[in-house]
């Protein structure tokens, strides 16, 4: 069946159906991020880098696939429904950590932890002795959201703005270099504002070199830097598969 006898009813499924798989990897990814952000860091060859940041980079590859196919409206409407996504995860976690717990002998085993020397926290405080899971974990993760919200904020949406601007400048060519010259910079406004404000308290208390910081940044970069390189053929291939899969080839991108 070629696409000219396609029914404009089966164009627009396959559309939202395509938009719905990126957009659900998007913020499948963004979430992550979210949940385990710092609770470890792994090496990764020569680079530290925090659990979360590992499936941060597909987020880059969605945007700049949905700016391609759907057009700047619908990339600005899936990072803003990033954004209300991430505003409720510190919320539930703010509420979480506000309303009272039960008695730690009623907790089962696992929920408190036995500490017995001080742990430093990222946002400059410490705990010890017997404390709650949940607490441990806001601890070290409702400053690491707030931090992906503000780098998230910044990152996505110059990541789009330059998407489109370059792909004005380029009169809609050379799709390699929208898609890396974009990622490249925003993923560096992400790397360098996520470390700051994580680890901001850390910072100001002195309990944490400068010398740590710019390695974190710089390990995040490199990762990302390198996974914005290896993802051009990616989205080389999605875009020869989709646009005729979409009905596209005989249209502008972004109109749908």
């Amino acid at each position: 069946m070629s696409e000219f006898a396609i029914s404009d009813s089966l164009l627009q499924e396959r559309r939202e159906r395509v938009f719905l798989v990126l957009a659900g990897f998007f913020l499948c990814a963004m979430t992550l991020l979210n949940v385990i952000g710092i609770t470890r860091f792994v090496q990764v060859g020569p680079m530290q880098l925090a659990v979360g940041v590992l499936a941060y980079p597909l987020t880059f590859l969605c945007t700049d696939l949905i700016s391609e196919l759907y057009g700047r409206a619908r990339a600005n409407f899936m990072v803003t429904v990033g954004l209300v996504l991430n505003i409720f995860i510190l919320a539930v976690m703010w509420l979480g950590n506000a309303l009272p717990a039960v008695d730690v002998a009623v907790q089962a085993p696992w929920q408190t932890l036995p500490l017995a020397d001080d742990v430093g926290l990222p946002n400059g405080t410490s705990v010890r002795g017997d404390v709650e899971l949940f607490a441990l974990i806001y601890a070290t993760t409702a400053g690491a959201v707030l931090a992906s919200m503000v780098a998230y904020i910044l990152a996505q949406y110059v990541d789009v703005f330059l998407f489109h601007w370059i792909k004005q400048k380029t009169k809609g060519k050379h799709l390699w270099l929208r898609n890396n010259g974009s990622t490249i910079v925003s993923q560096g406004v992400d790397s360098v504002t996520v470390i700051l404000v994580t680890f901001g308290a850390a910072i100001v208390a002195g309990d944490m070199a400068w010398q740590a910081v710019l390695g974190l940044m710089l390990s995040n970069y490199l990762f990302k830097l390198c996974s914005a390189l290896a993802d051009t053929p990616i989205i080389y291939g999605l875009v020869h598969v989709l646009r005729p899969y979409l009905g596209l080839n005989k249209q502008p991108s972004g109109e749908i």
